[in-house]
């Protein structure tokens, strides 16, 4: 099968497409023939090499978490899926291929397009994460950096809808994007901790890092100390004594269901900024990490 493997850490240009021996489904396991695959600003991380001190990877790898498709094999002690099913959720072995295996995925619902489904499983799973780590109530306030893209969109309308007010730093082209999500918009950069002071000058009760781009030092200034911050994807985050928290931990396929509910119900919204074939992936990550990206970057194969 073809698959973008990563064989040494660096640029995009080291994504490269290369013909690879089709995974066979274990124990708990389905073989999904991918239709999408999601594009994570961590999956660039990853592949530069910054997030080792982190989160280890070993090499050659194929990179991609997130998976849509339809299931082509069944493993050993798998139930309620059959081959021809459509399904969408974790990936286990690189998303960013022909085939993939995958253990927690859930039946996509035909009202949600493939690229759409990709857009849901890291994001919704990331979010409930970080806000039990924040163990955020309803009524405080919560700052989000990166709220414009994949992650930080969901994360904005599942705390705003948990009652929270939402502060949503963006780019500049982003802001109203960020205020239609429900939360109030700012801009990064130069000035942040006066803006947001303004904004909310009776503080900050916890902080939400997705982007990864150097906001740390502010949101302790915000903060007062290094309590209620986590990251996702900074990797200064140890040397600051901040939160560190990695990739999909509590991969549920029932939650993974809600989310499509909530979806096809037109009561969480969903945004792909942009797809790519399979063999553009290298193109797809230089468009990632250019940053101010609009929601999800998908791959489809």
């Amino acid at each position: 099968m073809k698959a973008v493997v990563l064989e040494r850490f660096g640029g995009p240009e080291e994504l490269r497409l290369s013909e690879v021996a089709r995974p066979e489904p274990g124990p708990g396991q389905v073989r999904v023939h991918v239709r999408t695959a999601g594009v994570n600003p961590f999956d660039g991380k990853v592949r530069s090499g910054s997030m080792e001190a982190v989160f280890r990877t070993s090499l050659p790898t194929i990179l991609g978490s997130e998976v849509a498709g339809v299931v082509d094999a069944v493993g050993p002690d798998v139930t309620g899926l059959a081959v021809g099913d459509a399904v969408f959720g974790f990936a286990d072995s690189g998303s960013y291929a022909e085939y993939t295996l995958a253990t927690s995925v859930a039946r996509k619902p035909e009202g949600l397009s493939w690229e759409h489904a990709v857009t849901l499983p890291v994001a919704g799973e990331t979010t409930d994460r970080v806000l039990r780590l924040l163990d955020v109530q309803p009524g405080e306030t919560l700052l989000v950096h990166g709220a414009a893209g994949g992650v930080g969109s969901v994360a904005v309308q599942v705390a705003v809808a948990a009652g929270l007010r939402v502060i949503g730093t963006a780019g500049p082209d982003n802001q109203e994007h960020v205020a239609a999500l429900g939360a109030t918009p700012t801009t990064y950069g130069e000035g942040l901790v006066e803006r947001v002071r303004a904004l909310a000058p009776e503080g900050i009760d916890a902080v939400f890092d997705v982007a990864g781009k150097g906001a740390l030092p502010d949101s302790i200034e915000l903060r007062g100390g290094t309590d209620r911050i986590v990251t996702i994807a900074d990797s200064a985050a140890g040397e600051l004594g901040v939160v560190f928290t990695g990739g999909p931990q509590q991969r549920s396929a029932e939650r993974l269901a809600e989310l499509a509910d909530l979806a096809v119900q037109g009561k969480l919204r969903t945004t792909v900024a942009a797809t790519f074939p399979l063999a553009e992936a290298a193109e797809a990550h230089r468009v990632s990490g250019a940053g101010h990206v609009r929601g999800k970057i998908v791959l489809t194969a």
